[in-house]
């Protein structure tokens, strides 16, 4: 298990972070979403042992992650800003990584270089940004990580990749209890994959729950009346509410059997009631619904 409690990171005034938690259970994927500057880089380098926090605590497994060699054999960091070696190869590279992780498996490096058709011979540095990628994955994928740490790990990569790429961790996760935290933009790919969701906004954790519960519990409605009553829904948790028409739309954060109950007892001609997605509710919670951007949701 991933934890990661009442962490606080400075950079001279600028407040990274803020009393940030993060829990990631074991054998879960993890999705870590955030506008741009929202903080996620910087949790990650704290979480995969780069960075120290100024206060409070990173620990894998109960243990501190901060200069702790036997817990970071144990993980495998993707970063966005990939790096390696100028003059190395592939298999140059792989030498290197068989060095330093002790569950290295080289049947699994061969059957992935094959299998994602990267030259062993080429140097990495004349690699596109995609096949660099690529390469990173097979990498850290051969070290057979307890934990694997992705920062926008299918950025670059074509629809056939990206596809592979996620069939290998979710049968890691399946198969070996691996557990992933994986920061992307890419948020319809993350809504099909990831069992929990934290959504950071300027270094605080806005909201941190499992997926299937998150979506369960807001809703996307559309309702139209003959005669409309008077302030039909009162007893509604409504978030968000605006006329289109003789249509109103609604964002409303209750239970589907009560919203639909509530409604239906104020005798709509037309109801539709629909779970929202990770794109919607992720641009609702960090404040869509007064941006022009809410026209994309209904």
């Amino acid at each position: 298990m991933i934890k990661v409690i009442d962490v606080n990171k400075n950079f001279d005034q600028f407040k990274a972070l803020v009393d940030l938690n993060i829990n990631v259970n074991k054998g879960s994927i993890y999705g870590l979403v955030g506008t741009n500057g929202a903080g996620k880089t910087t949790i990650i380098k704290h979480i995969t042992g780069i960075i120290r926090p100024d206060s409070g605590q990173i620990t894998i497994d109960g243990e501190n992650v901060f200069d702790n060699k036997q817990v970071k054999q144990k993980m495998g960091f993707i970063p966005d800003d990939l790096f390696f070696f100028s003059t190395y190869n592939l298999k140059e590279m792989s030498k290197f990584y068989k060095q330093l992780y002790p569950n290295w498996s080289q049947e699994r490096y061969d059957h992935m270089t094959v299998q994602f058709g990267l030259s062993e011979k080429n140097k990495l540095s004349k690699f596109s940004k995609g096949m660099q990628k690529q390469a990173a994955f097979i990498l850290t994928m051969s070290t057979m990580p307890d934990y694997l740490i992705l920062d926008e790990p299918i950025d670059g990569l074509d629809p056939i990749v990206r596809k592979l790429v996620w069939k290998y961790i979710v049968e890691d996760v399946a198969e070996r209890e691996m557990t992933v935290l994986v920061s992307s933009h890419n948020l319809k790919e993350l809504e099909g994959i990831c069992d929990s969701i934290g959504i950071l906004s300027k270094g605080h954790m806005m909201m941190e729950r499992d997926l299937d519960e998150l979506k369960s519990d807001i809703h996307k409605i559309q309702v139209a009346y003959k005669e409309q009553p008077e302030n039909p829904y009162k007893n509604l948790n409504v978030l968000h509410h605006e006329k289109r028409g003789t249509v109103d739309l609604l964002i409303i954060r209750d239970k589907k059997e009560y919203v639909e109950q509530i409604i239906q007892e104020s005798n709509p001609v037309l109801f539709d009631l629909l779970p929202l997605t990770l794109e919607e509710i992720f641009i609702y919670e960090l404040g869509g619904a007064d941006h022009e951007i809410q026209s994309i949701i209904f």
